[in-house]
């Protein structure tokens, strides 16, 4: 246990648990304001290199403090030394807090580069972005769209709307979401897509493209710029808007979507309607979590318990539904990686989730845990001789009647 403890500290980077320790160390000066202005005007003038789109995609999701924090040099390291080439970094998280400080108008005039006090100086972002580009790891930009309680504060008119009268409506936590009609939204997103792309990342992926999952929605609402669309053609028209802006500028377009939408063959209340978004850009990415999926889908009693069976008939779907539209996204699926209901998820669970994509001919993926913890054993190749010994040790002590796995998961948490 020492011995392999000590391998599997070379990938472990600092965690941080608490969030007020995570962002403690990100200063805040105006020292750094004026180099964030410098960085501006020197990257206006010297073209940035962009980490090519690699043939097969295996990506890390980074949550704002993660990327705030040391952890995100951690994760570049583990990208460095494992299957991993690509990192997906909130640019745009769903509080509506930039990860730095925005050229952008309206990012500006909200305050949204500075809302919670806490940025990445253009310092560090310019050495993260360097290091990953000299070490051929693919920056993506994460982006969301229309889950952004800041912006549907300051700029009331862009809020969805209670039919009652006509007061922002709120969801069940108490937050505002934006009317994802109004086309200055998803403006907002592709200049702000434009400025990640203009930085360095090399991609930029749209989250929350949707309506809100709460099915109230349809009796409390009212959308006056609908001119009798539905929300699966407004979804289309808006993803559709974005990729002609952003074509120009030789960006790909990528979405989140809900896993459920290649099963449902409704748009599930969201706008997500699969024959309707998939054409409309370059990748789609379907959320395939099995916690996510009801009790008796694909006649398993709990989905969750079963990543492969779960995995193998989503992305069975996918195929499906994809193959009679012309000209349909590539699609690289989400894995889970963090527990929600039992079974507790370690790496035999992620691993089954990838087995089952591979035997489907998906051979990209991207693993998401929403605090950006990672199990390393689930990322490293088949045959790496650290996963070797781990799987030999995970054996030892079950044949010794040693506890719950959960004391190598705490070792291989990257």
């Amino acid at each position: 246990m020492a011995t392999i403890a000590l391998v599997v500290s070379s990938l472990a980077c600092q965690q941080h648990s608490d969030a007020n320790a995570q962002t403690g160390s990100v200063k805040r000066t105006a020292g750094k304001a004026a180099a964030a202005t410098t960085v501006r005007s020197e990257q206006a003038r010297q073209p940035i290199a962009h980490v090519p789109t690699p043939d097969t995609l295996r990506g890390l999701y980074v949550n704002r403090w993660a990327a705030l924090g040391s952890k995100l040099k951690g994760l570049i390291k583990v990208a460095k030394r494992t299957e991993v080439n690509a990192l997906v970094i909130d640019v745009k998280d769903d509080r509506g807090f930039v990860l730095y400080r925005s050229r952008v108008p309206l990012a500006q005039e909200i305050g949204a580069d500075t809302a919670d006090g806490h940025w990445m100086s253009a310092t560090k972002l310019r050495a993260v972005l360097d290091t990953m580009i000299a070490n051929d790891i693919y920056p993506i930009a994460r982006i969301v769209v229309a889950k952004d309680p800041l912006l549907a504060r300051k700029k009331l008119d862009l809020a969805i709307k209670r039919k009652s009268d006509l007061q922002p409506w709120l969801d069940k936590n108490g937050q505002p979401w934006l009317d994802p009609h109004h086309r200055e939204i998803w403006q907002y997103a592709a200049d702000l897509a434009r400025e990640a792309y203009d930085l360095g990342f090399s991609e930029v992926q749209f989250d929350y493209v949707r309506f809100p999952d709460e099915k109230r929605l349809v009796a409390e609402t009212v959308y006056p710029l609908a001119s009798g669309r539905s929300r699966a053609q407004v979804i289309r028209d808006q993803l559709g808007f974005l990729r002609t802006a952003l074509k120009p500028q030789g960006m790909r377009v990528t979405a989140d979507v809900f896993g459920l939408t290649a099963t449902d063959t409704t748009d599930m209340g969201i706008g997500q309607r699969w024959e309707m978004f998939v054409d409309q850009v370059d990748v789609v990415l379907p959320m395939v979590y099995p916690s996510h999926f009801a009790r008796g889908t694909f006649r398993l009693r709990n989905p969750n318990a079963h990543p492969y069976k779960t995995i193998n008939n989503v992305l069975k779907d996918v195929i499906a539904r994809s193959q009679p539209v012309p000209n349909a996204a590539k699609i690289i699926p989400w894995y889970q990686d963090f527990t929600l209901g039992p079974p507790h998820y370690y790496a035999e669970q992620i691993r089954a989730q990838k087995k089952a994509g591979y035997d489907n001919g998906f051979q990209s993926w991207i693993l998401w845990n929403p605090k950006s913890n990672y199990i390393a054993a689930a990322v490293l190749a088949s045959g790496h001789p650290l996963l070797q010994l781990c799987e030999i040790f995970v054996e030892c002590r079950l044949l010794i009647g040693g506890e719950d796995r959960a004391d190598l998961r705490s070792l291989l948490v990257v």
